[in-house]
């Protein structure tokens, strides 16, 4: 693209413009708009030594500015600074992606480099803090440099930061004696830093999942402010007078004695906040307050900054739309005393570019609506849109011939080289002349083909210059850059078995208790962490830590909260025992159908050929490794000689249909038919078009099935089905049906199988004996269940989302009806579509007719339950082919329909819903590279239940791409299990709990495959009467303490054990004495099991050690003191009850020495075992 910049900057009239913008003074640049202003933007850079700042009239434009500046200059850096125009949504809680966007777009313009930073005018309007207090919280570490340690906290909760006592998200930091974990905005991975008094001594990144750091040394580390302005406590605090005082002020203003009241107790409140240092809960809503000098972007601008102002004129109008919204909101909330009346919440666009001093260039369509503004030259330039050209090539040549008549010079835009070659050729068949544009110059009046991006086409007749893009010849989307993303979807890893005080566990012999906590009791001297578990009629039980492997948290499906199971009752034993007899029914028709699989005999397809590679390399996106991982184990199973019968696991648009066409291709390919079986009709005509478009270039017949077709087309379809004609079908059950006979069918792909009925399962299930098999399916199959389940079904799972999907940027808030306008309106401004889910069927209507009212110019569909399958089909597809902008709908949206033009939800009542009915919901949107939003919205002054709080405190955590992923996934997992093994198991599966069930049945079809015949490694006793527990000083977080307990209980080997210790002094610091001689007695337990030790118990100087039945067998006669001749204790062996007893005297021998000898014992016990074994 460089070199078309080069070539348009010689022009006249845009190299007059790049020369006068050097000068002083406002350019009015008129004519021109879209991507050509984008262009001249980026030659003005080029031209320039200073940092360029574009103010857009919206969040809309901007960020298509910045998508295709990022496209036309991928060298140039570009910050977008994202400002919703809302007040209300832009003040409400939102999910990092804009934040951390403003904090980079903010660090940039501070540092003053040359770049271009794109703002919409609700971001010129932001008040923040001043550039001094901002500047003074960037923090640089670097190693060896002393920093404050003590008000090192403070300081980053005035950046907003969130202290935790274990990082696991963007925005948080936590301390651990003499280390700090800090999650940058900035940065990829988190950064733990380890202090010696104030001194930097070392810093290294780490995996938040597990927590562990890599090896890699960092000497210098930059953490920017959490959010865009920063209030440091100190300063809030010396506020607190001043505030006081406005108070006071305000209440004398106020006439209604409610209003008044409200206002001083929550100011009160928040004066009260600010004395002891403390930041209230949403200081953005105070900045004016906060800080007596009002601050905006502009003050951040540096001084020789050029402005680029796009559309002033629309500007101003949407100024005042939106000073218009906001001052309705404000008196709602100065009415709740949440405001004070004058309170200045946004600066004013005018009064900005009055005290502005910045060279600036105008774009502006046309020379009108620009106010007073006086400009220094107007540069009048031609720009003409172009065409679409839906592959007419004739129409193509036609244009392309006037154009080079009028001595014009054609550029040809195209994604790739590869795509160079294949246009060239196309305008080479119709006789147009081309020239792929290499390192050579362009050649003026032809048509040159350049490797770029833009966003469209048009002509520039002065300049004598056309850009045609694919998307104006082809109709074609480009290939998109995968934008850079600084935020990882880091999910919080509470992993589901994570417990908490509260939760339900249970144990595998007691059955179903509360888990209380954990405590530390001393024994005999010596100190141990227990966990308690209160049971029926209040017993407790309290479990050593040694046995954690017995508790499980309690998860069922739809979270029942369970019978509680009394202590030392029968009815737990009961319970367990009917759970036992069903799961061995389950795990033998398991083996019985995999028997029965692996004797089937099917096709086998030969290896991929020519074509297939040719095929799967017009995919126009770039496959995850996820996708092509499935692809291959597909492929690989359709070369068996046995009949396939694959589960594709993955999320709604994770790309399983692409997987699923590549599979389609290498059937058809090989002369075998394909059918496509999907559960609606909507869904047929969807998988019908993409079908048709990826085969497009492919000599194959697509046939559709379903009510959409004339009993006509319908009967053609058959037809070609019986004879061969048709090689690939879609179609709803319509393709079971007795009439549909194929001629040579290979491959049947069935998307959601569970939605089918039993009797087109029955239909599904005699094809399968012999065709290959390919399920899709978007309901998340357990992970624990996959390994039971393994055998009899193989199953591929794409994970990972698309390189360029952005995370959906979300906001929890009060219900705002001018949010909703405003949100629709921008959604409808780019072509797009919106979800108002709406959950009362008698009422729908009315909401409804009152979005029409609130937004006249759209087109408001309605769907509910209550309508037939036939009415929610027209209505569904009516919204899909884009008849309606709203669709008020209740939670019944679709699951399977894909709608990638539909990118706002709003969810009203958000409070009623479940978790992972918030996060399906919330999965409908964001299905394309343009930003989706979703508002999850709340009744305004309403006192929350205490159910409802902790549900939208939870959707606001997963706001943060964070646990509620985790949450719908357990929800769904359970789910998912019971449509594996059929409904009936939900009982069976409630009444111990999932884990256990899992547990149960893994254990039954392992030992019907004859598996379980392997020793079981026993618990071993050992009390050794040490200190051997975690102390609270050293870990005081219990999660991360069980964390780290059950770890040590699963050492299964010496390397583990050195991993353990690794981790324990990477994440806490130093280990002390108690935690090192638990960890060793980890490895002990290991290795007593090897050797068969059934107890280790200490006696005043002596160790026993006790040996199983097994062992003592092996280890008889010399066998036992070849083992004691590798230590130098004093033993002694004796049998006592067909088993041996071995003391070991340790006198007044180092606590670590005697352990040491112990170990090397045990391990000479396993090894002569072993040599035993071989005789």
């Amino acid at each position: 693209m460089r070199d078309i910049e080069n070539y348009l900057q010689k022009t006249p009239a845009i190299k007059k413009i790049v020369e006068q913008v050097k000068n002083e003074g406002n350019q009015l640049v008129t004519g021109i708009s879209s991507s050509s202003r984008n262009l001249l933007t980026s030659i003005i850079y080029r031209n320039t030594e200073h940092p360029i700042v574009v103010w857009a009239p919206n969040l809309l434009i901007a960020s298509q500015i910045y998508d295709d500046l990022t496209q036309i200059s991928e060298d140039i850096p570009v910050f977008l600074f994202p400002v919703e125009e809302s007040l209300a949504v832009e003040l409400a809680f939102s999910s990092p992606e804009f934040r951390s966007q403003r904090v980079e777009a903010m660090h940039f313009l501070a540092t003053g480099q040359k770049g271009i930073v794109i703002v919409p005018s609700a971001g010129f309007k932001k008040l923040l803090s001043p550039v001094s207090i901002w500047k003074d919280h960037n923090l640089t570490f670097k190693e060896g440099e002393t920093v404050t340690f003590e008000t090192l906290p403070d300081k980053l909760v005035a950046m907003g930061y969130n202290r935790e006592s274990m990082v696991a998200a963007p925005g948080e930091f936590s301390i651990r004696g003499d280390i700090i974990d800090i999650y940058a905005l900035n940065e990829e991975e988190p950064v733990r830093i380890e202090f010696f008094d104030n001194e930097i001594d070392r810093m290294r990144f780490f995996e938040p999942t597990t927590q562990r750091s890599f090896d890699e040394v960092v000497t210098e580390v930059l953490v920017l402010p959490a959010q865009d302005s920063v209030y440091p406590a100190n300063l809030l605090s010396k506020r607190s007078d001043a505030i006081s005082k406005m108070v006071k002020k305000a209440s004398q203003s106020i006439k209604d004695e409610e209003v008044k009241e409200r206002m001083q107790v929550h100011f009160n409140d928040l004066i009260e906040k600010l004395e002891v240092g403390e930041i209230p809960a949403n200081p953005k809503m105070y900045t004016s307050l906060f800080y007596s000098e009002e601050t905006t972007l502009l003050d951040y601008i540096p001084k020789d900054a050029l402005i680029i102002v796009d559309e002033y004129g629309r500007t101003l109008e949407s100024d005042r739309n939106q000073e218009v919204e906001a001052a309705d909101w404000q008196a709602s909330k100065q009415y709740d005393g949440l405001l004070l009346p004058k309170q200045k919440m946004m600066a004013d666009v005018r009064h900005i570019m009055k005290k502005s001093h910045h060279p600036k260039v105008f774009y502006s369509l046309f020379q009108k609506g620009l106010g007073n503004i006086r400009f220094t030259d107007i540069h009048a330039l031609q720009y003409r849109g172009i065409v679409q050209f839906f592959s007419q090539m004739d129409m193509v040549k036609i244009e392309m011939e006037r154009w080079l008549r009028q001595g014009m010079t054609i550029f040809t835009i195209v994604a790739d080289h590869e795509r160079a070659e294949k246009v060239h050729q196309t305008f080479a068949d119709f006789h147009i002349e081309s020239v792929i544009k290499g390192n050579d110059s362009v050649t003026p009046e032809h048509v040159n083909i350049v490797v770029g991006a833009m966003a469209n086409g048009f002509e520039m007749p002065m300049e004598k210059v056309v850009f045609v893009t694919e998307k104006e010849l082809f109709n074609k989307a480009q290939k998109r850059q995968v934008r850079r993303q600084k935020i990882s979807n880091a999910e919080r890893i509470k992993s589901y078995s994570e417990l908490s005080p509260g939760d339900y566990v249970v144990h595998v012999n007691h059955g179903i208790g509360k888990y209380t906590g954990m405590e530390t009791i001393v024994v005999d001297g010596s100190h141990q962490d227990y966990i308690s578990i209160l049971y029926k009629d209040s017993a407790k039980l309290f479990i050593p830590v040694t046995q954690l492997h017995l508790v499980q948290k309690y998860v069922s499906s739809e979270s029942k909260t369970p019978k509680v199971n009394k202590l030392g009752g029968t009815e737990w034993t009961k319970t367990k025992n009917k759970v036992a007899s069903r799961v061995e029914d389950i795990a033998e028709d398991l083996i019985a159908l995999y028997a029965q699989r692996e004797a089937e005999e099917g096709y086998a397809f030969p290896p991929d050929t020519k074509e297939q590679i040719e095929f799967e390399n017009q995919f126009p996106f770039t496959e995850t490794e996820d996708q092509l991982r499935s692809a291959q184990e597909i492929k690989k199973d359709m070369e068996k000689s046995r009949p396939m019968d694959r589960l594709l696991v993955g999320d709604v648009g994770y790309g399983k249909t692409e997987v699923a066409m590549r599979a389609v291709f290498k059937a058809v390919s090989e002369g075998k038919q394909a059918a496509f079986l999907v559960p609606t009709t909507i869904l047929a005509q969807q998988h019908y078009e993409t079908l048709i478009q990826r085969f497009e270039e492919w000599p194959f017949e697509i046939g559709l099935m379903s009510r959409f077709r004339t009993k006509k087309q319908q009967e053609k379809t058959i037809e070609g089905l019986r004879k061969g004609s048709v090689d690939i079908v879609v179609g709803t059950h319509r393709i079971l049906s007795k009439d549909v006979k194929f001629f040579d069918v290979g491959l049947l792909v069935v998307d959601e199988e569970q939605r089918f009925g039993v009797k087109h399962k029955e239909v599904l299930k005699q094809l399968k004996a012999s065709v290959d098999v390919l399920t899709l399916t978007a309901t998340p199959i357990p992970r624990t269940l996959h390994m039971s389940m393994l055998g009899v079904r193989d199953l591929s799972v794409i994970e990972t989302p698309p390189a360029n999907r952005y995370p959906v940027q979300t906001y929890v808030m009060e219900q705002n009806m001018g949010a909703v306008v405003d949100g629709i309106e921008r959604e409808m401004a780019r072509g797009g579509q919106t979800f108002y889910v709406y959950n009362r069927v008698e009422t729908i209507e009315r909401k409804a007719d009152e979005i029409r009212i609130l937004v006249p110019g759209a087109r408001v569909g309605v769907a509910h339950g209550q309508m037939t399958e036939v009415q929610l089909e027209n209505i569904m597809m009516d919204f899909v082919e884009g008849n309606f902008d709203v669709l008020v709908t209740t939670t019944i949206i679709e699951t399977g329909v894909d709608i990638p033009n539909a990118n706002t939800l709003f969810i009203e009542n958000a409070d009623f819903m479940g978790l992972s009915q918030l996060y399906q919901l919330r999965g409908r949107v964001g299905r394309t590279n343009r930003i989706a939003y979703a508002y999850m919205m709340y009744q305004p002054n309403k006192i929350l239940s205490e159910v409802s709080e902790k549900r939208l405190k939870a959707v606001k955590d997963f706001t943060e791409l964070g646990s509620g992923f985790k949450i719908a996934m357990r929800d769904l997992a359970i789910r998912g299990a019971g449509n594996l093994l059929g409904a009936q198991q939900h009982g069976f599966i409630d009444s111990v709990g999932f884990d256990l069930y899992s547990e149960m049945l893994r254990e039954a079809v392992e030992r019907k495959q004859g598996k379980g015949a392997s020793r079981k490694l026993a618990n071993v006793e050992i009390d050794l009467n040490i200190d051997a527990y975690i102390p609270a000083t050293y870990i005081s977080d219990e999660r991360q303490k069980i964390d780290m307990y059950k770890r040590i209980q699963q050492t299964a080997s010496e390397n583990d054990y050195y991993e353990i210790m690794d981790d324990f002094v990477d994440r806490f610091g130093e280990t002390p004495v108690e935690v090192n001689q638990l960890a060793q007695i980890g490895l002990l337990r290991h290795v007593s099991q090897e050797a068969e030790v059934e107890a280790i118990k200490r006696q005043g100087e002596n160790v026993l050690v006790t040996l199983n039945e097994s062992g003592s067998t092996r280890l008889q006669g010399a066998a036992i003191f070849e083992a004691l001749s590798s230590i130098p204790l004093r033993a002694k062996v004796i049998t006592r009850k067909e088993k041996l007893l071995v003391t070991l005297e340790i006198k007044k021998l180092a606590t670590e020495s005697w352990m040491d000898y112990l170990k090397v014992f045990l391990e000479a016990c396993a090894i002569v075992e072993e040599k035993e074994d071989e005789k």
